[in-house]
């Protein structure tokens, strides 16, 4: 009973000791992969559970190279952290701890660096865990690049031919490249379609890959668009990107041909330029073309024509043969060309038509054409008709002229042809009207026209009062309604001129009267009348009056008199009164001959009356009847001065003389 009773407790310890090692182990956990970019920083965390304190545990990492070979870069034994300094990443990485987490992290991560590393955590009673992560490193690739064939590719060949290659250089790990055709991934089929890729490792560790598509090339390939798609991987996604498209030069034989006029377009005509295209709908540079023009059997060996200032006679069928050197078999078809014509107009009556005033002109013009016309007559540049029929009733002077007839083709632009009929309506001279017949010149000649309607044309005559006869060597000219003269007349005098036409119905005469005028240049002499009287006395200032008169260069003279009054400070005073009546000569100008002499006459008797008056107002001043003096004063004074000058001022109410200083103040007799 005590044996059974031992060996129930032996268990129960077991039991006991393995259930409280459950739960005591150490736990860690990790995620199985992370994934980072070239040169982008990479964390690691690891999550461990123990019972132990840190200072109770010891935490390794190492990473592995494969073929389960590890490698500790890191150890921390409680709080004792230590890092191996011989692996490639020592100087990038750093191993943090926090809240039962150790972050490890890369930063700068190389391609090197996609390993597996390894977290280890041993407890002082807990036991040890490990967990495991695989980091992984992306590198984007360049753009990839596709490359055509520049030669054409035969739909004859037998076997498949390279269409185009494609690259992508330096990305990791490594891309994927697929071919598509119109948008359509192309399937790989033996004969058909066939796609060879080469895969290069670059020393950096990057991979480059590049494929070539080789494809049976049909006919139906002459417009498809062949581009390449690459996959690539980066951190946390897949990345795909495209070619650019490319196309294929498929040659395939013609099954047909056509033959066209490249230009004009539209309706040809007289004087164009041709020019003919032939082409098949194949894509063969070896066929061999050949244009025929079967009305004339001219032959061009080539697959387009020029036909240079074509007429009507080039109209007829025109034929392409297309030939193909690898079976020698022709195709043909042909076109047919038409060049439209239009003759010269013809105006009946021909060129000229003599008709009698009130008469009815009618004319026609006409002009063969192959397309529907139309007729208009102008006559100086104006419309005057519509139709092919000309009609003019009542013809006067004013009809006569050129009309021109004009044959256009509305349906082709420039295409036209004109002519031209000349209209002379007879009848009596009739000098057209001149807007002045009354000539007033200055000019020593003048010209005169005289402007003849009439037919047969009116011959001119000239005849001059003065008997003098104008130059009449070619002044006629001859006009569409008659003759014009243009002569020239010396103008000596007022003179008659008559301009007499005259032809086998009659005469007329026109009479210009022509009034001579002259230019007369003036200048009226001055004249100057000077009196002076000189006085000496002791007491009075010399003073001294000027009148002067002064004629100005006007038509009608102005006159300015001037009275002025000096204070000259001498021992003898000299009183001098000056009038003088100036006529100033005035400059040139033209004046009418009837009215020159009037206006000098009055001129100078206006000058004499007024010398006249000053001589009478001198006279009476020496008299004293003017200006209260009672006669000639001597005026004596022993020296002068500047600040002694004094003015003689006198009033009707006193005989005193007030003495004014220079300064203005007023000074008694004695200071004199």
């Amino acid at each position: 009973m005590a044996v059974r009773d031992s060996a129930s407790l032996l268990v129960g310890l077991v039991v006991l000791l393995h259930t409280w090692r459950a739960w005591a182990a150490v736990e860690v956990n990790m995620k199985d992969k992370v994934e980072v970019n070239l040169g982008e920083k990479a964390q690691i965390p690891c999550l461990y559970t123990s019972d132990d304190g840190i200072g109770g545990l010891t935490i390794e990492w190492f990473y592995e190279k494969g073929l389960g070979v590890k490698k500790r870069f890191f150890q921390q034994a409680g709080l004792m952290k230590t890092v191996d300094n011989s692996t490639h990443f020592t100087e990038r990485i750093s191993v943090n701890h926090s809240n039962n987490t150790m972050m490890l992290t890369i930063r700068d991560v190389k391609l090197e660096d996609q390993l597996d590393y390894i977290c280890a955590v041993k407890g002082l009673t807990d036991g040890s865990g490990e967990g495991r992560t695989k980091l992984r490193v992306f590198v984007k690739p360049e753009p990839p690049t596709i490359e055509g064939v520049q030669n054409g590719i035969s739909v004859n060949e037998e076997v498949t031919s390279l269409v185009g290659s494609c690259e992508v250089k330096n990305g990791y790990p490594r891309p994927n490249i697929t071919w598509y055709k119109d948008n359509m991934p192309l399937r790989i089929n033996k004969n058909e379609v066939e796609v060879e890729s080469t895969v290069t490792t670059q020393s950096s560790g990057l991979f480059s890959v590049k494929s070539e598509l080789k494809k049976k090339i049909v006919k139906e390939d002459k417009d498809a668009l062949f581009y390449c798609e690459v996959t690539y991987f980066v951190a946390g996604s897949t990345m795909m990107s495209e070619t650019r498209q490319i196309n294929v030069n498929v040659l395939y034989p013609s099954t047909a041909v056509k033959i066209w006029v490249e230009s004009p377009k539209g309706k040809i005509k007289e004087g164009d330029s041709i020019e003919l295209h032939c082409k098949g709908d194949g894509n063969n540079p070896s066929s061999l073309f050949l244009i025929k023009y079967l009305k004339g059997n001219a032959n061009w060996e080539n697959d387009t024509v020029l036909l240079e200032n074509v007429t009507r006679q080039n109209s007829g069928v025109y034929e392409c043969i297309s030939t193909n050197t690898e079976n020698f078999e022709d195709i043909s078809n042909n076109t047919e060309v038409f060049v439209n014509y239009l003759d010269p107009a013809v105006v009946m009556p021909n060129n000229v038509m003599v008709m009698a005033k009130g008469n009815e002109l009618k004319a026609t013009c006409n002009a063969l054409s192959s397309l529907q016309t139309k007729t208009a007559w102008f006559k100086n540049g104006q419309e005057v008709s519509e139709g092919h029929t000309l009609i003019l009733k009542n013809v006067t002077f004013d009809t006569a002229g050129v009309y021109k007839c004009v044959v256009t083709v509305p349906e082709i632009e420039g295409m036209t042809t004109s002519s031209s009929l000349r209209v002379h309506v007879e009848g009596q001279p009739e000098i057209m009207e001149t807007p002045l017949t009354v000539i007033e010149t200055f000019d020593k000649t003048v010209e005169l026209v005289c402007d003849v309607r009439g037919y047969p044309a009116p011959t001119i005559t000239w005849i001059v009062s003065d008997g003098m006869v104008p130059d009449s060597d070619n002044h006629m000219t001859t006009t569409d309604y008659g003759t014009k003269s243009v002569v020239m007349v010396d103008v000596t005098s007022n003179a008659t001129a008559v301009c007499n036409a005259s032809n086998e119905h009659g005469t007329d005469m026109r009479t210009f009267n022509i009034k001579a005028k002259t230019i007369i240049q003036t200048t009226t002499p001055a004249i100057t009348t000077i009196s002076s009287v000189t006085v000496t006395n002791t007491t009075t200032a010399d003073i001294t009056t000027n009148y002067s008169t002064t004629v100005t260069n006007t038509t009608t003279a102005d006159i300015t008199t001037n009275y002025s009054t000096t204070v000259i400070n001498t021992t003898t005073a000299v009183i001098t009164t000056n009038y003088s009546t100036t006529a100033t000569a005035s400059p040139p100008k033209t004046i009418k001959k009837e009215s020159n002499g009037f206006i000098i006459a009055v001129l100078i008797v206006c000058v004499l009356l007024l010398a006249i008056l000053g001589s009478v107002l001198y006279f009476l001043y020496k008299k004293g009847k003017i200006c209260g003096r009672a006669g000639k004063q001597d005026l004596t004074r022993e020296k002068s001065s500047k600040d002694n000058i004094v003015v003689e001022m006198k009033s009707d109410n006193t005989e005193e003389a007030i003495l004014l200083g220079v300064n203005g103040e007023k000074q008694p007799p004695n200071d004199q």
